[in-house]
């Protein structure tokens, strides 16, 4: 029997054929904090008598959940952060540099790679065919001083998309449709895996997304095979050293195989307060929704493409007077990038804000938090009560195109008409 990607990646880590179900001790070739986990992690390491990383070259530590710090008990985590990094050599990205989970994708991952990090949406780089995964950050603190975590192999879903996804609908559409489909518990401590003709009509940017919100179904990872999109992806970035093909064995055996057709899939909007609460936008429940805050960005839907679809849905045109628009890049070179291309201006004339490159109000720290009974629509990846630092705040999930189209109406729009 073949080997899913799953266990070709842990197989080949550990020099040894892996079973789902086995307890296994690997290396680990990334591990990384961000400033919500990172201070515990560094005080369980400092417990052991020591600032140490055993891989400095492979541990990272981000400022990006409260960047820049609305507060002295968060500023003084960063120091902690910033003396950690400096004294074991270890890698620094500070306020500014962008979002953990997009500067991995830029700089860091590639296929075969095991990559831990003490952030849930650790599985964005399964794009890139790595096995990537959110750990505590107790878990990740010892893998970053050990430089190796311990994983019991997950048995595997397989999700075959075919055709392709019709104009005015994206991968956030896609991801929303699935996780409706098998529910936010759907496929705990799984590995999801993507198949099919229609993965190689996915660019990395949208792979990026759907690998994201993996474990918004409960997921251990989720992954995409290493291909032709993965290659030019590093090329275009430097980094084309670092590719090689990985794909399942085509007698791989999965625990559930799902087909999707891409073309069938409508502009999607998940409802408060479960990821899994969904409605295409065509339902009239979703229309009558009325807004008072879009956020456009997070590490799920903050990059380049993203902010181009807004932008041009949004350009020449004015956010409703009764909505407040957000945006916020996820990354320093898609801030510059997304200046260089004028789509800040868009943002700006349309009567929007844009923020620094992080998290922003995803978290539910700063730079946008709800007032009560305030409804929001943002193309983050989670809507539980109090996520964005309101818990009387109401959150809807889509897609940036639909975020841009809502800004313009007030209330929750269907974004086709406007393309």
């Amino acid at each position: 029997m073949g080997e899913t990607l799953t266990q070709k990646i842990l197989s080949a880590k550990l020099g040894k054929k892996v079973k789902p179900g086995e307890f296994v001790v690997s290396d680990v070739d990334i591990a990384f904090t961000q400033d919500g986990t990172g201070p515990l992690a560094i005080r369980q390491i400092e417990e052991l008598g020591e600032f140490r990383a055993a891989n400095p070259s492979g541990t990272a530590l981000f400022i990006d959940h409260a960047s820049p710090s609305p507060r002295r008990e968060l500023s003084n985590d960063h120091q902690l952060i910033r003396r950690f990094a400096r004294e074991t050599s270890s890698i620094l990205r500070d306020v500014g540099d962008g979002i953990c989970h997009q500067l991995i994708a830029e700089e860091f991952a590639a296929p075969g790679m095991v990559i831990v990090g003490a952030d849930s949406h650790t599985c964005t780089a399964g794009a890139f065919a790595a096995f990537a995964t959110g750990m505590g950050s107790t878990d990740v603190g010892m893998a970053i001083y050990l430089g190796k975590a311990w994983f019991r192999v997950p048995e595997a879903y397989r999700f075959v998309l075919k055709g392709e996804l019709q104009k005015g609908v994206y991968a956030k559409d896609l991801i929303l449709h699935i996780i409706g489909m098998i529910g936010a518990d759907g496929a705990t401590y799984k590995a999801i895996e993507y198949g099919g003709e229609g993965v190689g009509g996915l660019p990395m940017h949208e792979r990026l997304v759907v690998s994201n919100m993996a474990v918004e179904a409960g997921a251990k990872v989720g992954l995409f095979p290493a291909d032709e999109v993965t290659k030019g992806y590093l090329e275009e970035r430097g980094r084309g050293g670092s590719f090689k093909e990985l794909a399942p064995d085509e007698d791989a055996e999965y625990e559930r195989t799902f087909e999707i057709d891409l073309s069938q899939i409508k502009p999607t909007v998940s409802f408060p307060h479960t990821v899994d609460n969904v409605r295409e936008i065509d339902d009239p429940e979703v229309k009558a929704v009325e807004i008072d805050q879009v956020y456009i960005g997070t590490c799920t839907n903050g990059r380049l493409e993203d902010l181009r679809v807004a932008a041009g849905i949004l350009k020449g045109r004015k956010r409703h007077p009764r909505v407040r628009l957000i945006v916020t890049p996820a990354s320093r070179e898609i801030y510059l990038r997304a200046l260089d291309e004028g789509l800040l201006k868009v943002f700006v004339e349309a009567g929007g804000l844009v923020n620094p490159p992080g998290c922003g109000p995803c978290v539910g720290v700063h730079q946008g938090v709800l007032g009560d009974g305030e409804r929001v629509l943002s193309t983050q990846n989670r809507n539980f009560k109090g996520r964005m630092g309101n818990p009387q705040g109401f959150i809807y999930l889509a897609s940036p195109a639909v975020a841009a189209a809502t800004a313009i109406e007030g209330q929750i729009a269907d974004p086709r008409g406007y393309l």
